[in-house]
């Protein structure tokens, strides 16, 4: 074999091209931003040679080719081969080009792995490469500070050199001998070294080589096929699985580059799949995120159109339904159904298709809230391979039904080839069938294929790989494909597949819940922003004909869907990406301000009486629950100093805080119980190391808690009015802390100017709670996870989400902890001093990471964090009241539009259909976690009610029970999410 791979490297593969001519080319730096065709067209371009430097970093740089296709040359052979300076190490991550005619018409694209266009006819031709510099910010495996990641820092020299650029004649005899030795030796890797289809390979190999002539190998290459055609001919074993190879390019719509590079990713994508649509007639190509098509349709519209035609021919299948590949761990429940209203809406309008599949190879863990949400959006099937890199624990299954919180189950399959990248070698389908998990009783399995981040999708060597394997020994069988098609096939193989239950929990990139605090901030706090100026916004248009401002608040949603991308709002993308979104939140912030403010001053008029616009649903200092009143202003307990300690006490609670900052007491006055382990301090913040293995600023790593300080020497602690005040200084960061108690509940406010490198702030709270279990809120509901390390599962979920709340009881007590911006958390149990169990629940503030932004997170920050005794209906509201605080305004108050009389059915949207007619769209949850009835009042009137999908369609549900004029009587289940269509009056409308 070492003769066969000499020989191929060295003799077949330099023989591919038989003939080369030169081009002439001349270039035009951009020195900026990417410019249109035409405008690159209208710039004076300058003679240029091959081995020339060019491209700054972030920089373009168009290449004018020209050059003379001979009269011998086939249209199949004549290419222009082209390599930019690429490493040769990876698919993309790197420099990529796009070739356009000179009529602005786009051929194809040009990527490491792919670094050919084809010529037109024999004669003259010209042709424009729009060349993009991308820095290769990731070198695999390392993991270093790098300054590429921000234009401010880039630097400006040239980060390639163009190696080569010429007309080339493909040698098609020998491009398919390569083929053929390609596969077969990738065989040689992964079969049994004493078997005899090994040895039978090897032998053939050896012929190949024996019979070619290596000064001649155009001319013996076809003897050279001959000797390898009786062992590519050998069929498969009837045993063999199936694999539904399906074209694919995983294009993250920001990460390593910011979202305008994404733009040309897309339309260089779906260039290359357009031309493979045209020689290959089997192949179907899988793209998800109708924010991709979005940004397709505006920058490259002849391009799109092509796509549409695809897409009508069933060539290209948008998958998915999703606006894009989000994270799902930290958007709210509204914000994951937008996701899927919003795409599937693209799709319809532009396509006249629905998908019935969700597409989330690569997002760091699922939530347990999610299959009902995609149910109630219409899908039936999910593809997901992000857990296989679990670090600890293996999924048991490959194909399942995945069950939610509320019971609602999904048809998963998790293509166990472990990539979504696959190349459709050996290796790969060797890996799919050692992995499958349920091979005994089942063939069928998917397989993506495609370079993806830039490396521009399948490719023609990765078909000629699906061509030989279509029915071939030692490999499992090889068929062109699609998603819908193979999920048919594998529901009918598998009627009664196993069932994982809860979370899909990634035992890695833990991280992501807390990198890039503001860009989370943005998202929660516009999230909030969008329910407020829906609700508004419809109680205005319905009771005062105010216009409704759908197009303002659809471009709204759609900035924020595109900021919850998986490697977005996780946090684990270059400054530039995270400058771009936090701009983007402050617009939207502005903006959506404008649309509440508008819609408050037609609802409350021209009155001077101080009022309090409460868009929560729930009633709030004597303001109902999205209604606009008078507010009462609940004061804060005044502290006073006792000795050593400062003391805070109402009614409710007693609080005392130390020389430390901290808190030695917290007696909940009522139950008469201390809420701490005797002998520990709450409200402690935790510095710990924070240097992970590798993925810095997606993972957390266990062992580093180990290393760390109590901060309990702080420069300051005073009263300060109805505050206790604590300033701690340490490395270059200051923290401020000002703790208040008001209404029986603790609120920390911090004011953090953070200056740390790989380091993690928790604040922690022991508690005195005997308990197995917390409560964390999810996405419509909440989630119980065991917080001992009775398995390796319980030992893996270290780092775990919760959004607004999380809540440690025992039966008739516990504990809420709130937070307005804080999504990571680790809740154990532990043994107190005393010897009993107890539990610590801390929240993750800030990281520090250093890669692929070695200055995230550095600057100002502020949090608040409340808690109190309670159960889980506290909580639900304290979350509530951190994320929605009123609004105070002057005015005449103004009745809610409906109210509801059980807080456990808790409204998340109100706001009009989307199709515009003027009806009322309101969607509810039960909260509890318990069966609940309530009956839901309107102040308006109504022509009919009907229970929806979350695209508004008519379905059946059991949870409406009864109607009458103003009113509707409902039943939820556990966690059921129930959306309502309120009919308007036609001759009101």
């Amino acid at each position: 074999m070492q003769r066969v791979r000499r020989f191929t490297r060295f003799r077949i593969q330099p023989a591919l091209y038989r003939e080369t001519r030169p081009v002439q080319v001349f270039s035009w730096q951009v020195d900026g931003e990417p410019v249109p065709f035409a405008d690159a067209l209208s710039n004076p371009f300058e003679p240029t040679e091959v081995g020339t430097p060019w491209g700054r970093p972030w920089d373009t740089v168009w290449f004018d080719v020209r050059g003379e296709v001979p009269a011998d040359w086939s249209a199949e052979e004549a290419e222009l081969v082209v390599d930019l300076g690429f490493s040769g190490e990876q698919p993309g991550f790197q420099a990529e080009a796009t070739a356009y005619r000179p009529d602005g018409s786009i051929v194809k694209a040009i990527e490491p792995f792919n670094a050919w266009v084809p010529l037109p006819e024999a004669g003259p031709f010209r042709l424009l490469l729009e060349a993009a510099a991308n820095p290769m910010i990731q070198v695999p495996y390392e993991y270093e500070p790098t300054p590429l990641g921000d234009k401010a820092t880039a630097g400006d020299q040239p980060l390639y050199r163009l190696v080569r650029l010429e007309a080339a004649r493909r040698d098609l005899t020998v491009w398919e001998l390569l083929q053929d030795v390609v596969t077969l030796d990738g065989l040689v890797d992964v079969l049994p070294r004493d078997g005899a289809r090994r040895a039978q390979i090897v032998h053939a190999l050896e012929r190949m080589v024996d019979v070619m002539d290596p000064d001649d190998v155009s001319g013996t290459a076809a003897a050279g096929r001959d000797a390898l055609a009786g062992a590519l001919a050998a069929p498969a074993a009837s045993s063999a699985l199936r694999v539904s190879a399906v074209g694919h390019a995983h294009i993250d719509c920001a990460w390593l580059w910011p979202t305008r590079e994404t733009v040309r990713k897309v339309a260089r994508t779906f260039a290359n799949v357009l031309d493979l649509i045209e020689r290959a007639p089997d192949f179907v190509f899988a793209a998800s995120s109708a924010q991709q098509y979005a940004w397709l349709q505006q920058s490259q519209p002849a391009l799109f159109e092509r796509v549409r035609a695809a897409v009508a021919a069933g060539r290209i299948r948008p998958v998915g339904g999703m606006w894009v590949e989000s994270d799902t761990n930290m958007p709210g429940g509204e914000a994951l159904a937008r996701q899927f209203v919003m795409g599937k809406q693209f799709f319809q309008e532009q396509f006249g298709l629905e998908t019935d599949e969700v597409w989330l190879p690569d997002s760091f863990g699922y939530s347990a809230a999610f299959p009902q949400i995609a149910r109630a959006a219409g899908a039936r099937y999910f593809v997901t391979q992000k857990p296989s890199w679990n670090e600890t624990n293996r999924i048991p299954y490959s194909t399942f039904q995945w069950e939610g919180i509320d019971g609602s189950r999904l048809f998963t399959h998790m293509p166990p080839a472990d990539t979504y990248n696959s190349d459709l070698g050996a290796l790969d389908l060797a890996r799919t069938e050692r992995n499958f998990s349920e091979k005994g009783p089942a063939r069928e399995v998917l397989g993506l294929f495609g370079w993806g981040d830039g490396g521009g999708g399948p490719t023609r060597e990765m078909l000629a790989q699906a061509a030989r394997k279509r029915d071939l020994e030692g490999s499992p069988r090889v068929e062109l494909s699609d998603p819908h098609s193979f999920f048919l096939t594998a529901e009918a193989e598998s009627p009664t597949p196993p069932v994982w239950v809860g979370e899909l929990y990634l035992e890695l990139h833990r991280g992501t819940l807390v990198s890039q605090q503001k860009t989370k901030r943005g998202n929660r706090h516009s999230e909030a922003l969008l329910r407020q100026a829906e609700l508004w916004a419809a109680t205005a248009t319905i009771l005062r004909g105010a216009p409704y401002p759908a197009d303002a608040l659809r471009d709204a949603w759609r900035t924020v869907l595109l900021l919850q991308f998986h490697d977005i709002l996780p946090g684990s993308s270059i400054a530039w990406v995270h400058q771009d979104a936090e701009a983007a939140y402050a617009e939207v912030a502005a903006r959506l301000g404008e649309l509440i403010d508008t819609a408050l001053a037609a609802l409350a008029g021209v009155g001077d009486v101080p009022l309090a616009a409460n868009a929560g649903p729930l009633p709030l200092h004597g303001v109902p629950a999205m209604g606009i009143a008078a507010a009462t202003s609940p004061a804060a307990a005044e502290p006073r100093a006792d000795g050593d300690v400062y003391v805070l006490e109402d009614s409710a609670l007693r609080v005392m805080i130390d020389g430390r900052g901290a808190i030695v007491s917290l007696r909940d006055l009522v139950a008469d119980r201390e809420v701490l382990p005797e002998g520990m301090a709450g409200g402690v913040l935790h510095l710990l190391r924070d240097t992970p293995r590798e993925w810095d600023a997606w993972d957390i790593n266990e062992e580093d808690q180990r290393s760390g300080r109590e901060l309990l020497d702080p420069v300051l602690v005073r009263i300060d009015g109805d505050a206790v005040a604590v300033r701690h200084a340490f490395g270059g960061s200051t923290l401020d802390v000002r703790i208040r108690l008001v209404e029986g509940r603790v609120d920390f406010a911090f004011d953090i100017e953070w200056r740390e490198s790989q380091k993690l702030l928790k604040l922690a709270f022991p508690l005195d709670v005997r308990a197995e279990r917390a409560a964390s809120e999810i996405q419509f509901g909440h989630l119980h996870r065991a917080i001992h390390r009775n398995t390796s599962w319980d030992a893996a979920r270290f780092e775990t989400v919760a959004h607004r709340w999380i809540q440690v009881g025992e039966p008739g007590w516990g504990v809420a902890i709130a937070n307005d911006v804080v999504y990571g958390h680790d809740i154990r149990t532990l043994e107190a001093p005393s010897g009993r169990p107890m539990a610590m629940a801390r929240l993750s503030l800030l990281r520090a990471p250093r890669y692929p932004d070695p200055g995230a997170d550095h600057g100002r920050h502020a949090f608040t964090v409340s808690l109190r005794p309670g159960g889980i209906p506290e909580a639900i509201a304290d979350g509530y009241r951190q994320s929605l605080p009123p609004r105070p305004l002057r005015g005449t108050p103004v009745e809610p539009l409906l109210t509801v009389s059980d807080p456990a059915v808790v409204v998340e949207a109100v706001k009009l259909a989307e199709d515009g007619t003027g009806d009322l769209v309101v969607r509810l949850y039960e909260a509890h976690g318990d069966r609940s009835a309530a009956t839901l009042s309107t102040s308006i009137d109504w022509d009919a009610v009907e229970p929806t999908d979350l695209l508004e369609r008519s379905v059946d549900s059991d949870a409406v029970r009864a109607t009458s004029p103003r009113r509707v009587d409902l039943a939820l289940h556990p966690f059921e999410i129930v959306t309502l269509r309120f009919r308007a009056p036609r001759a009101a409308v």
